[in-house]
């Protein structure tokens, strides 16, 4: 009996080890949706959802979204190849494809424009007149933080920033008078409430500049035909159009000719902060 028990024992053990194998080699892989963090993780995991859901039925795997700490640690994982897509703005996505071997696939039909904002009955008038005072961005090595450091220093003011983690953030402190002005993207103050955007007001717009662009990790290269399938579906679809309406993106379009070779300059002083 004692016999009989123990083998039952042991074969229930290499069954359950066996199923466990056979459940690990026929589970899927994850596909990373990797989000530049522009605004707070829960705001960038609402707003990709729907991706995500078109993703997972084209792939038929599980997709997840992911976003890291801040630009520059977004970077360091882009460039260790932690996203099967990094979809993050210009200047990375230069550095993606430079350095990492990325595949550019499609950016955003509104333009992309750094903005400036100040409480809307504030004195600020040019960069000379934040000098001593609080000024934030939202990294060393986001677009809209680089965009204004330069727009500083061509007015006359080299002090640096203080960073912040999410847009909302930098409106909301710059409301609550613990900073003087604030850097951000247009598209960040667009999807503000209208209470905050109606206490602000632009300090300065920078132009246009290449702005979130979906970037395909070469290890799924076999899949980027299908990929493009299901942002074109989603694109069309009444879940895509109410994204694109909701944070006043305009749909989806193909990079420009030399549209990221732009963004080197930019691009060339993230490379500079990671090394």
């Amino acid at each position: 009996m004692k016999m009989f028990q123990a083998l039952r024992r042991g074969f229930l053990i290499l069954s359950l080890g066996f199923f466990s194998l056979t459940a690990s080699a026929q589970s899927p892989t994850v596909f990373h949706l990797g989000i530049a963090p522009h605004t707070s993780a829960r705001v960038i995991l609402e707003m990709y959802q729907p991706l995500r859901s078109q993703l997972e039925k084209a792939l038929g795997m599980p997709v997840e979204v992911v976003t890291a700490p801040d630009f520059t640690e977004f970077a360091k994982r882009m460039i260790h190849q932690e996203y099967d897509i990094a979809v993050t703005t210009g200047h990375q996505a230069r550095l993606a494809q430079t350095d990492a071997d990325y595949i550019p696939l499609i950016t955003y039909a509104a333009d992309f424009r750094a903005v400036a904002l100040v409480i809307g009955n504030s004195k600020v008038k040019t960069a000379k007149d934040l000098i001593g005072k609080p000024v934030l961005g939202l990294s060393p090595t986001s677009l809209v933080t680089l965009w204004g450091q330069h727009w500083m220093k061509q007015g006359g003011n080299n002090e640096a920033l203080r960073y912040v983690s999410a847009s909302d953030s930098v409106a909301r402190l710059v409301l609550s008078g613990e900073a003087a002005a604030g850097f951000m993207s247009l598209a960040n103050y667009q999807s503000l409430s209208r209470e905050l955007q109606a206490q602000m007001r632009f300090l300065v717009v920078s132009d246009p500049m290449a702005g979130r662009v979906y970037m395909l990790n070469k290890r799924q290269a076999s899949r980027k035909d299908a990929i493009d399938a299901a942002l074109a579906s989603f694109s069309g679809s009444a879940e895509g159009k109410a994204y694109f309406e909701k944070y006043k993106l305009d749909g989806y379009r193909k990079l420009k000719p030399k549209e990221l070779e732009l963004m080197e300059p930019y691009a060339r002083e993230v490379r500079s902060s990671l090394q």
